[in-house]
């Protein structure tokens, strides 16, 4: 999490990819799959995939990271007064990663909770975490129509170890986390990264760079009935690749011309 700056431009610093964690890691004898396990719940900040941590210590010190760039590049900078209500917003972003929501819809939750705050508060709030590069928003893509949409976005983290040290880890918090670390990569990658919307179905990523467009698709594993991994991708009548990442070994092959990746071979694929 960090900013460089050159002129007026800001230029997200990523935590470290899968690849770039496997090469901090060169002296460990465990296998790839079971690094990206580690990855999975550790993450990419450096100094945690430097030290050899417990899970709460690592969290620990994501956490202080956390509340030293929250504090610095918002609280202080745009001189919040209302931190609490601030926190709150925050810790519901946090608690909804990669799923849609609104400025309003947050308002509404809120005030569910008997706390008040304006939508443009928390349109201030998503746009000051944004250029702290805490979160990153990804918008939807009309396939047929091929212009992006203006609703419905989703945010990610910078580092899924994020959500974690704040909510702490469990295993329903798998699927977000694959999803965060393939939108991360994408972004790394210099993709311009969007949720795909074909008519009703729903891809879970579209990357655009230049004249090249891929789709992908992530799941913990394959369901025997596949229709929305697979069956969505074959309703896409262009010829850019179209991949279903999952973490399943098991899986793994083509279906339809749709390749089915191991999620740790997808990280560490030289292109795609």
């Amino acid at each position: 999490v960090g900013i460089r700056t050159w002129s007026r431009r800001s230029i997200p610093v990523y935590t470290l990819s899968f690849k770039e964690y496997v090469d901090f890691k060169k002296q460990d004898s465990r296998s790839e799959k079971e690094l990206l396990e580690e990855y999975i719940r550790f993450g990419g900040f450096p100094i945690v995939a430097l030290g050899n941590y417990d899970e709460q210590s690592a969290y620990q010190i994501v956490n202080g990271i956390y509340h030293t760039v929250i504090s610095r590049d918002i609280v202080k900078r745009h001189r919040i007064n209302r931190q609490d209500l601030f926190d709150r917003v925050v810790k519901y972003i946090i608690e909804n990663m990669g799923k849609t929501f609104s400025a309003s819809s947050i308002a509404r939750f809120l005030k569910s909770e008997h706390r008040t705050v304006s939508a443009e508060s928390i349109y201030n709030y998503l746009r000051w975490l944004e250029q702290a590069f805490i979160i990153y928003p990804c918008h939807r893509y009309d396939i047929q129509g091929k212009s992006i949409l203006k609703t419905q976005e989703k945010y990610y983290l910078a580092d899924v170890t994020l959500k974690y040290c704040l909510l702490g880890y469990n295993r329903k918090m798998l699927d977000g986390a694959l999803e965060n670390i393939v939108f991360l990569e994408m972004k790394r990658r210099g993709y311009d990264v969007y949720i795909g919307k074909n008519a009703s179905k729903e891809i879970d990523f579209i990357g655009v760079r230049r004249n090249e467009k891929v789709y992908v698709q992530v799941c913990v594993r394959l369901p025997e009935n596949s229709d929305r991994e697979i069956g969505n991708l074959m309703e896409i009548s262009d010829h850019y690749p179209k991949y279903v990442v999952t973490t399943d070994s098991m899986d793994v092959g083509i279906d339809n011309g749709i390749r089915i990746v191991h999620l740790a071979d997808f990280l560490l694929a030289e292109y795609w």
